[in-house]
């Protein structure tokens, strides 16, 4: 295969195919995920027969079990695929709507109407069912998308990308509409990225390694997130049952997600009664604790935080602990130090959390809650093609809404310019 041809055609499908999505009204666009969900139940014995291809080489080639459970697509995997399109397809439909009507001094009307951004490619890593989530939000945005999985999963997205094919011909779509690279060549990456007059925009799902790599090379934009370093910050003014409840949350609901609390920040003043509560909640889930000097002066268990542990995303039952002297601090360490992920406030005090509120420079900012909730789904958008900390037109969760744009539009009724 000459991967540059290949990907030359792939692009040239979905810019084609783009044209039609983007005109496809609400009902057949439904129609589509819903025979897609069809499909795939009624694919599932041969799903598994892709999938246990897959975690065979994954097992030769010494996937870990963590990985070798997320390339897994058992029943209640594929039933989550099958619910997933379902919900997506009940989500209102973002295109075409019309906000921000107005008339002007000289007659005419100015208003705003969402469309779609044409093509979107999207690279990830292990986990199968990811295929099936991305292309049902990108169609039901009205856009065209080419998924490049990974390599680990390439029999398993290659029977999905069957059902969606089905899906799509059932109703009257082009199948390239949706489009799952066919090779594991690494090169096909490198041409996705670099092909600006077939594809709008590349979303990557998966390590920082494969984020920064694409940021660097793309010569499309990117809608990204690099690092999940997330805080919570305990005022001194804080219900102390919340403030436990939120820290212990924060950190331990799971360690491996982007959501996940990374450092936290505690007012001086009430850290000599919170940390060692919090000391026991953490030991009971096995938390290594990593402190300033105040910290440890509290905590003599805890290990010295250094320099980088502030500015580092465990992903693991750690936790670094810094005691502030207020708000101030606490604002100017997440700034320095934060991804603008996902960032909150403990406290009862309104002045506070809105000084919280607007001086955190982050996707997410959150008040009396855990970072936890940092999550498509649990914001009301049905699901999420990733998180964006960028300050582009899509930050934070990113839904349908954030697959779309947005263009002027004007109404007059034989108007000039005078």
């Amino acid at each position: 295969m000459n991967i540059s041809e290949y990907m030359q055609q792939t692009g040239l499908q979905a810019r084609q195919a783009s044209r039609e999505i983007a005109k496809a009204d609400t009902g057949v666009k439904n129609k589509a995920l819903l025979a897609t969900a069809e499909a795939l139940d009624a694919a599932r014995e041969t799903l598994v027969l892709a999938n246990e291809k897959d975690l065979e080489s994954g097992r030769a080639n010494g996937l870990d079990s963590a990985l070798l459970d997320r390339l897994a697509l058992t029943p209640s995997v594929i039933d989550t695929m099958i619910e997933g399109l379902r919900q997506v397809a009940a989500l209102p439909d973002p295109v075409g709507e019309i906000t921000d009507m107005n008339y002007r001094p000289s007659g005419i009307q100015i208003g705003k109407m969402r469309v779609p951004l044409g093509v979107i490619g999207i690279i990830y890593e292990s986990r199968p069912n990811v295929t099936v989530e991305a292309a049902s939000l990108c169609l039901k945005s009205g856009n065209a998308v080419i998924l490049r999985g990974g390599s680990e999963a390439i029999h398993s997205n290659q029977a999905i990308a069957e059902c969606l094919a089905t899906g799509l011909k059932a109703a009257g779509l082009p199948e390239s509409t949706v489009q799952v690279i066919k090779t594991t060549d690494r090169a096909a990456v490198g041409e996705l990225i670099t092909m600006p007059e077939y594809v709008d925009v590349i979303v990557p799902r998966g390590g920082k390694g494969l984020i920064e790599r694409i940021s660097r090379e793309a010569s499309v934009p990117v809608i990204k997130h690099l690092d999940g370093i997330c805080h919570v910050y305990i005022d001194d003014q804080a219900d102390p049952k919340k403030a436990l409840d939120i820290a212990v949350n924060a950190k331990t609901h799971r360690y491996g997600t982007c959501n996940t609390m990374e450092t936290l920040l505690v007012h001086a003043s009430i850290a000599d009664l919170i940390l060692p509560e919090l000391e026991k909640a953490y030991a009971e889930k096995g938390v290594e604790l990593r402190g300033c000097e105040q910290t440890r002066e509290i905590l003599p268990l805890a290990r010295e935080a250094t320099e980088e542990d502030w500015a580092t995303e465990y992903l693991a039952p750690v936790l670094a602990i810094k005691v502030v002297a207020d708000i101030d601090e606490a604002i100017a360490h997440i700034n320095q130090y934060g991804s603008h992920h996902t960032d909150a406030i403990v406290t009862d005090n309104y002045s506070l959390s809105r000084r919280f509120l607007a001086e955190v420079d982050s996707s997410s900012v959150m008040v009396n809650a855990s970072t936890r909730f940092a999550d498509g789904f649990e914001y009301g958008l049905g699901a999420e093609i990733g998180i964006s900390t960028d300050k582009i037109h899509a930050r934070g969760p990113v839904g349908l809404d954030g697959l779309t744009s947005q263009k002027y539009i004007v109404l007059g009724d034989g108007h000039i310019r005078q």
